[in-house]
């Protein structure tokens, strides 16, 4: 009995070869220069801030390039696969338009080189596998996972390396007669690679964030089939699939270096030329003095879902990322304001190699910047999605007052520095809801340095009956300088400065009250405005409340 014998054993139904798929799949009509990249989640839970990393980056290496960026579906680890997974993801790239060229979703196939979704392209896999049990370099393994375990603590009691390799590799050099003896039994098995590398040699491996690395061969007979559903491993999947696909580039987290051997083998084995790999730093934090690795358990920061609850600007979110993609990004942006992040020429040698450092306070600052910058009517419309799903009571409101939101929304946007009050639109609620009769019901009020009482109703009572003229700013300012002068209180910050002694307090504090008086907080954008678009006869309402 021989090798084929075994293959057509395990795999009677396979009929196409490897040459057949390679028709199936050509080569793909790139001009030079042209990178494919891949973004390849597996659907085992939330979209994750590093996964979105990576796909940012084959985002732009394609559009900086002209090339194709697709979206692959690595659904091949079924115990650990989460049901709402894959809208999840594919929800989340459309959110922040990072919309893949080639993709698969919900049974629509977009682009040639599909299936997209691994646990559909289980045919081609066999078909690859075959071919190296054909030529003696695959084999089944009728291991349990007792004797696996038996052979770990062996190993670790010898103080060796664990795995399956050399003399533990216990079906390595079995007989072809007896590995099939045992299909036919009906014992389970899994499929393992035979490696022909040596653990003592090193090779060299260039990668294109970290340069030039040694390594050590791969000489362990990892699995490549799993047991039951016949499913490859993702070593072995991720090889078919880029080489079918004419993947040339290959972003992944550098917790894969250490699989690079085992990849390289495979390529080599099957004649394919492997892609260029980019292994991204990991996303660190800080944490007190520490620094540490950011989290899916601790970090309600690590999931994509909590910047769209929050309700960042999608600009904003990519902006910061892409400040710890390329270290000269920064740079770029401030002297490219007009342009889009995929205009930025994206290279693997300025990430850093010791870790990407995101930081919240920075996104927030980026993200003042972006919501800054934008229209009212920009804001309003974002304001408006974000209420719409997260907030429905505040949503109804706006609508309502759709013209009035938006001019409360434009108070100091249309200067040359424009204010920078909301990071998200979560926060907008929180600090213009005095503007809406429906929402303002203050039990505390902010009134700062004058706090009598009797003080306050004085101040505000000379102001509604003498002063109060909101028919043009500089009158409006005018007036309550007047007032000042009349109450004792300094109408000039300069002379008060010199001679506090001479006043009650200044302008700054008859204006406080004012402020405190009609929205409860003694920290607001432009008084003047904020007067003007409530009117007098809700002022009085809510100076009434106040007696």
């Amino acid at each position: 009995m021989t090798n084929k014998d075994l293959a057509d054993l395990l795999f009677p139904s396979i009929t196409k070869t490897i040459k057949d798929y390679e028709e199936m799949y050509p080569e793909r009509n790139l001009k030079e220069g042209e990178k494919v990249t891949r973004f390849a989640p597996s659907p085992t839970g939330y979209m994750h801030l590093g996964g979105f990393y990576q796909a940012i980056i084959d985002y732009v290496l394609a559009k900086n390039s002209n090339g194709v960026f697709f979206l692959r579906n690595e659904d091949t680890d079924t115990k650990r696969e989460v049901k709402e997974a894959t809208k999840l993801i594919m929800d989340t790239l459309t959110h922040y338009n990072i919309i893949p060229d080639e993709y698969e979703f919900e049974g629509n196939i977009v682009g040639s080189y599909g299936p997209y979704v691994q646990s559909e392209r289980k045919e081609i896999y066999h078909a690859f596998i075959k071919y190296l049990i054909e030529i003696g370099r695959a084999y089944p393994c009728f291991c349990t996972k007792e004797e696996l375990d038996e052979m770990r603590e062996v190993q670790e009691r010898s103080k060796v390396r664990t795995g399956y390799y050399g003399s533990y590799a216990k079906y390595r050099n079995v007989p072809v007669e007896e590995l099939i003896s045992k299909v036919k039994e009906g014992i389970p098995y899994v499929i393992r690679f035979k490696s022909m590398g040596d653990f003592n040699k090193k090779f060299v491996f260039e990668d294109l964030v970290k340069g030039k690395i040694e390594l050590p061969e791969n000489d362990e007979d990892f699995v490549i089939m799993k047991s039951g559903d016949g499913l490859p491993t993702y070593h072995f999947a991720h090889l078919v699939d880029d080489y079918l696909m004419h993947t040339t580039h290959v972003v992944r987290g550098e917790e894969w270096l250490s699989s690079v051997p085992k990849h390289i083998e495979l390529f080599r084995t099957f004649g394919f030329k492997p892609p260029k790999y980019v292994h991204t730093p990991l996303i660190i934090k800080k944490e007190g003095t520490s620094v540490r690795k950011i989290s899916k358990r601790k970090d309600p920061e690590a999931s994509m879902t909590y910047y769209k609850e929050k309700g960042y600007p999608v600009k904003a979110v990519i902006e910061a990322l892409m400040t710890i993609i390329n270290s000269n990004y920064e740079e770029w942006h401030t002297a490219n304001s007009d342009k889009e992040f995929t205009d930025f020429v994206y290279s693997p040698k300025k990430m850093s190699s010791s870790g990407a450092f995101f930081d919240l306070e920075k996104l927030d600052n980026i993200a003042k910047t972006v919501i800054s910058k934008m229209t009212k009517d920009e804001v309003y419309d974002n304001l408006y999605n974000w209420t719409k799903d997260y907030d429905k009571e505040f949503n109804e409101l706006i609508t309502k007052y759709e013209d009035y939101t938006k001019n409360v929304l434009n108070i100091e946007r249309e200067q040359k520095k424009p204010r920078k009050d909301y990071s998200c639109y979560s926060e907008i609620k929180n600090q213009i809801f005095y503007m809406y009769d429906e929402l303002y019901n203050p039990s505390s009020y902010d009134w700062g340095s004058i706090t009598d009482k009797d003080e306050i109703n004085k101040i505000l009572n000379l102001y509604m009956d003498k002063y109060y003229d909101i028919s043009d700013k500089e009158v409006w300012f005018n007036n309550i300088k007047e007032l000042c002068d009349n109450l004792g209180y300094a109408s000039n910050m300069k002379d008060y400065k010199e001679n506090p002694d001479n006043y009650k307090g200044s302008v700054a504090d008859v204006s406080t009250v004012l402020r405190v008086a009609i929205t409860s907080k003694s920290m607001t954008p432009d008084l003047y405005e904020i007067m003007k678009l409530l009117g007098k006869d809700r002022i009085i309402s809510r100076i009434e409340k106040l007696k």
